[in-house]
């Protein structure tokens, strides 16, 4: 049991006769009623009727306005009030109070289930939130932010925590406003509402915020001056019909609950989508310093600088405290004594040094760290003046090469190769500093791929902003850093390509290759275009160069030449180098900006791919985005270069993005359908196919790809449908009882009636390719699923509970669908056949539109949410329900349930839809038979030997229909890559 900090137990059930006293004081008085028993009475007899609350914990007035169906059974003499009402069965599902919300506190808590509550001694999620929550300053609201609250109030009550001292100090008639969340502004409110101000005054409300929360009419106003309820009903036409139906209270509501997750305007002039894209705002949210979006706006008034020019503008400043920073480190340095002894390398690294003690030290420190492995590090003192020529007494191990002069970064490293042990070389220079597990990704990168010869990284300057992200060579033998000036998240700079060269400030090579090639060539000493000339060498011995983001360094620029002397080097040498590649050099494009694309990346005859989804395919999102990642990592690896654009910008994190796509994937998370015709402008010539998911998908871009056929000149353009949709959509009609306005056939026609455009149609099974074939479509492929099946998983004894995993993205979805018609239909049916301890698991992504309050009322079903690895969750399990009552194409989860071994209790119409034999395969039952459902399930989970047959029959069935071998085959074949 939780108690608050004074000890006492928070309980909103009771009669709370000190705080009634206070609360009602006028008409206690005028009747003379005092003493706990007196007032107690008083309150059953007459307070129920008149509406009064019995503690600060629950809002009679609020409620019975809220609920109406509740105040008519009050009415009716049902219940004695809602406050009974709430006690007895309401506060299972209902909100006590106006600043309470139950699904609220629940998305935010999900693991919050009955059972859970019930073992830790609560009634439900408000308990929690009174005795617990509140006390770890969680928020039980969009309008209670515990921290925004006790910065605005001046009444203190020391021993209360925030949301408990918040309802004591609500006074009828109080004339101070504090603000409770960025979600309203009661300020702002009653200037804008004087009635309300004259309200307040007489007592009717207890603050401004519970006046916008309370009032008849609340479509009437607005909370703060970031929302629009007019423009929002206007431009939202779904959200309007919504508030009609009395799904919700406004439209601020639904802005609340669904809005700022989908990037929604709020008002005419604020556009979300493009504030989130900002770095800084990300950066924020990721950190909890705002719940989202919207709040961040408000709390800025929509003003954020802008980083890019912040960061141009600040190179010169950012130079001295990166300086200033290595001389604050540099005493700490000096004392710990770094240590570079070694036994066996597993690698060399190449330092030459020309005085810059303080960020050489800081460079060797940066180095040490990153790496804890043996590595030997030869230190080319070259001529200088400073410390360096002591270095030896500050870092054990290292290997000095001295010269009496300033021979320069060439000669220097040619010199160190001679010593060089290890099976890999890392020119290194002074003045740059690793970021984490740089050296380790290098290693990696060569370790794992026999073909690449030398690997470089993001260079970042010390300003915050790219020196370069790989480097282009053009035929005039000019050459530049990719993406120089822009950030280091760009989506441009944060994907693997094979490169023409990497800078020479990091760049590792195979030792063997570099001694085949006796390092660099001396026609470019003293230094610049040493490194370039070596990598194009490197390129005609067979080998790769590759550009790897995740080895991220940051260079302090021109840190060991003036940029003067530098500009004089790079004019003489780029002669020398023109004269050498002139082969190399014709196979390269002119110079020209608009070509900057296509130049970056010197792979020869790679397949371009421009693949367009509704949202960045991550796996855990499921609902066919799973399939679609699969088809993009596939086609990687089918060596084809795949470019993925949404048509929605992501609100998922960058950490998120990247960890869901291979590092060879070009992930462009900021920009959406809008941007997307400038995009492809930009891009003349560059793709060979366009790569479109989803059906619905063609209508969006039809005019885009019209208005941009002359930048696709000869791109092919495949349609994969993903699965036809319209039967989908006919039966969820039937299903609810709602004649469909057209006939399937029309609806069919209506949803291809822009495949005209696809040279080539993909479906994910033969039904669907069927389909597609009557209605005169020839050119159509099947691609299904992808998976390999785990003969080693658990079996059955090993085995327990019931599994549903499936992404649930809104509440219209299949899979919501599908889990009420269960929850309320079959489990039921179970309760008694199945053992006391066996339990329901949901698992899978869930969109902040999805309410599952009403589901998790049921104490067998526990809700995971998403997971990073399905796995365990699979192998804990004994049977896999699909109970689906309409769905399109193949429902990727019971390809992936099989092959983990999990045998599968699904409706026909799945079965039918994955070509599967009912009672060998899967077991099955009609959506109209709740009972032969529950009976499916009973059956495998207690039969031992059918649960055998149906796991080994499955695992078959996976093995034979979902091989990686066909489906590279099949994907090579409909983008004709040889």
């Amino acid at each position: 049991m939780s108690f608050t900090l004074t000890g006492k137990k928070i309980d909103w059930s009771i009669f709370d006769a000190t705080w009634y006293a206070k609360k009602y004081e006028s008409i206690l008085q005028f009747l003379n009623i005092e003493g706990d028993a007196a007032l107690e009475e008083f309150y059953q007899k007459n307070g129920r009727a008149l509406r009064h609350s019995p503690n600060p914990y629950f809002d009679e007035e609020w409620y019975l306005t809220r609920y109406p169906k509740i105040a008519h059974a009050v009415a009716e003499g049902t219940w004695l009030s809602g406050f009974d009402h709430y006690c007895q069965t309401g506060f299972n599902y209902q909100n006590p109070t106006w600043l309470f919300s139950q699904e609220y506190y629940f998305k935010r808590q999900p693991l919050l289930s009955p059972v859970t509550l019930e073992a830790e001694g609560f009634k439900n999620l408000y308990d929690h939130y009174l005795n617990k929550g509140d006390e770890q300053f969680l928020s039980g609201s969009w309008f209670f932010n515990p921290n925004i609250y006790l910065e605005n109030t001046p009444e203190h009550i020391e021993e209360l925590s925030a949301f408990v001292q918040c309802m004591h100090n609500l006074k009828p008639g109080s004339m101070h406003e504090a603000r409770f969340s960025w979600y309203f502004d009661p300020e702002w409110y009653l200037e804008t509402y004087p009635d309300v101000k004259k309200e307040l005054k007489s007592g009717l409300w207890s603050s401004a915020l519970h006046h916008y929360l309370a009032n008849a009419d609340p479509t009437q106003y607005n909370p703060n001056c970031y929302f629009s309820e007019d423009f929002y009903g206007s431009v939202n036409p779904d959200v309007k019909n919504a508030i009609e139906q009395g799904d919700f209270r406004n439209g601020y509501e639904h802005f609340l609950r669904h809005g700022i997750s989908e990037l929604r305007k709020p008002s005419a002039n604020i556009d979300l989508q493009s504030y989130f894209h900002n770095t800084t705002v990300q950066e924020d949210i990721a950190q909890g310093h705002f719940s989202d979006v919207f709040t961040h706006y408000v709390a800025h008034d929509g003003r954020v600088e802008d980083t890019l020019e912040t960061l141009k503008n600040s190179e010169d400043i950012s130079k001295k405290l990166y300086r200033e920073m290595c001389r604050v480190r540099l005493p700490v340095l000096l004392k710990q004594t770094l240590d570079f002894t070694y036994d066996k390398p597993c690698l060399s690294v190449i330092i030459v040094a020309h005085n810059l003690f303080t960020m050489t030290m800081n460079t060797l420190a940066s180095l040490r760290t990153n790496y804890t492995g043996p590595m030997q590090v030869i230190l080319v003192d070259s001529g200088s003046t400073d410390e360096i020529r002591h270095i030896e007494r500050y870092v054990r191990g290292l290997e000095v090469v001295r010269f009496p002069g300033n021979i320069g970064f060439l000669l220097g490293c040619n010199a160190a190769l001679k010593k060089v042990r290890g099976p890999f070389t890392l020119y290194l220079n002074n003045d740059a500093e690793l970021m984490p597990a740089a050296i380790a990704n290098a290693l990696a990168r060569l370790q794992q791929e026999p073909g690449t010869g030398a690997v470089g990284g993001k260079l970042v300057r010390t300003n915050g902003l790219l020196q370069e992200a790989g480097s282009i060579v053009w035929r005039d033998g000019r050459v530049n850093g990719y993406l120089r000036d822009q950030l280091p998240d760009t989506p441009e700079a944060n994907f693997v390509r094979s490169v023409d060269y990497c800078s020479g400030a990091f760049l590792m090579v195979r030792t063997s290759l570099l001694i085949h090639l006796d390092g660099f060539s001396t026609d470019y000493a003293p230094a610049y275009f040493e490194e370039t000339d070596l990598c194009l060498r490197i390129h005609e011995t067979g080998f790769d160069v590759v550009y790897d983001p995740s080895i991220i360094v940051i260079h302090y620029e021109y840190g060991t030449s003036s940029f003067s002397s530098g500009v004089s080097m790079m004019t003489r040498n780029q002669n020398i180098f023109r004269q050498k590649h002139m082969r190399y050099l014709r196979q390269k494009s002119l110079y020209n900006p608009r070509l900057i694309t296509k130049a970056r990346s010197c792979q020869k005859n790679q397949t371009r791919i421009l693949f367009i989804e509704d949202m960045l395919p991550c796996r855990f999102l499921g609902a066919g985005f799973t399939r679609s990642n699969d088809i993009i990592r596939n086609m990687i690896a089918a060596g084809c270069h795949v470019t993925v654009y949404p048509i929605f910008k992501p609100t998922e994190s960058l950490e998120d993005i990247y960890m869901s796509f291979p590092d060879r994937a070009e992930v462009i998370w900021d920009r959406d359908l809008s941007n997307l015709e400038d995009f492809i402008k930009s891009r003349a010539g560059y793709y060979h196919t366009i790569w479109i998911a989803r059906t619905h998908n063609t209508d969006r871009l039809a005019p885009i790809l019209m208005n941009c056929a002359d930048a696709l000149e000869s791109c092919m353009v495949v349609t994969d449908t993903e699965a036809v949709a319209s039967p989908r959509e006919y039966r969820r009609l039937k299903l609810r009882g709602q004649a469909p306005q057209n006939t399937l056939d029309d609806m069919l026609k209506n949803e291809f009636k822009n495949l005209f455009m696809s040279d080539k149609i993909v479906a994910v099974n033969k039904k669907d390719a069927n389909l597609l074939a009557s209605y005169n479509f020839s050119n159509v492929r099947v691609l299904g699923h992808l998976q390999a099946p785990l003969f080693s998983s658990p079996m059955w004894e090993d085995r327990h509970n019931i599994l549903f995993l499936g992404s649930l993205h809104d509440q219209e979805s299949p899979n919501v669908d599908s889990l009420e018609w269960f929850t309320h239909a079959v489990l039921p049916l179970l309760e008694k056949r199945l053992p006391e301890n066996v339990r329901l698991t949901i698992c899978g992504y869930v969109s902040p539109r999805v309410d599952l309050t009403s589901l998790l009322q049921n104490r067998r079903v526990t809700v995971t949410g998403r997971v990073e690895d399905v796995t365990p969750i699979y192998n804990q399990h004994r049977v896999f329900i699909a109970p689906t009552r309409f769905a399109a194409g193949i429902p990727y989860k019971l390809h992936e349930a099989a092959a983990h071994g999990l045998p599968i209790v699904a409706t026909n119409l799945l079965c039918e839809q994955v070509g599967w034999i009912p009672s060998e395969d899967m077991l099955c039952a009609d959506i109209s038979d709740a009972q032969a459902f529950a009976d499916a399930i009973i059956r495998l989970y207690e039969d031992k030997d059918l649960w055998n047959s149906i796991h080994q029959h499955a695992l078959e069935r996976i093995r034979k229909e979902n091989t990686k071998e066909n489906y590279i085959e099949t994907i090579k074949e409909i983008i004709e890559v040889s």
